[in-house]
């Protein structure tokens, strides 16, 4: 007679704690000044011990992180705008939307804080650019590599969100795709 051996559940014990943990630092960030965010309060409004959350993040501002991360995951994926400009010229002014707005900039704050965590963070823009990129190459379009919009868009918008005080706008966004399609002799400036 074999044994069965379960592993663990989707949705178990695990997945509530996590739940109930997050939902506590996202209802405490609104009820609280940040520098009164702390593990035992977070603990109490979640119903756990302090030690349930520092076994699973470790520290403050890894939990934190987790918890933006989490806000980070895409609803959908991008939409299709029927071409590969204007694809990216969507999917980049929403990125510069939702990441200027004061929810965006803390969420940004509190994965920088985290080096673990920065990695997905750039994994999941990537995952966003693979989608319009795949259906570019599904339309036979000539496109961007990801790498490249990345270095040449995202982290000037982030470095600009994150590390001056000039007032960011569309407009900033829009010279930042026109000058990466110039310069990858890919479409015109007019065009979109």
């Amino acid at each position: 007679m074999s044994k069965v051996v379960t592993g663990l559940r989707p949705g178990g014990r695990s997945a509530r704690i996590q739940e109930a943990v997050h939902q506590a630092v996202l209802a405490l960030q609104h009820e609280v000044d940040a520098a009164q965010l702390n593990v035992p309060a977070i603990a109490k409004k979640a119903g756990v011990t302090p030690s349930t959350i520092y076994r699973r993040w470790g520290s403050l501002s890894a939990l934190l992180a987790d918890v933006a991360l989490a806000k980070l995951q895409p609803d959908a994926l991008p939409q299709d705008y029927g071409s590969f400009k204007a694809d990216l010229y969507a999917w980049v002014e929403q990125y510069f939307e939702e990441y200027t707005s004061c929810i965006g900039l803390s969420l940004l704050t509190d994965i920088a804080s985290d080096p673990d965590h920065r990695e997905e963070c750039y994994s999941l823009v990537n995952q966003q650019l693979n989608v319009i990129r795949d259906r570019a190459i599904q339309r036979k379009e000539s496109y961007i590599e990801n790498s490249i919009i990345i270095e040449m868009i995202v982290s000037p918008i982030i470095y600009m969100i994150l590390f001056s005080k000039h007032d960011l706008d569309i407009a900033y966004v829009h010279k930042l795709l026109e000058r990466l399609c110039k310069y990858q002799g890919l479409l015109t400036t007019t065009e979109r």
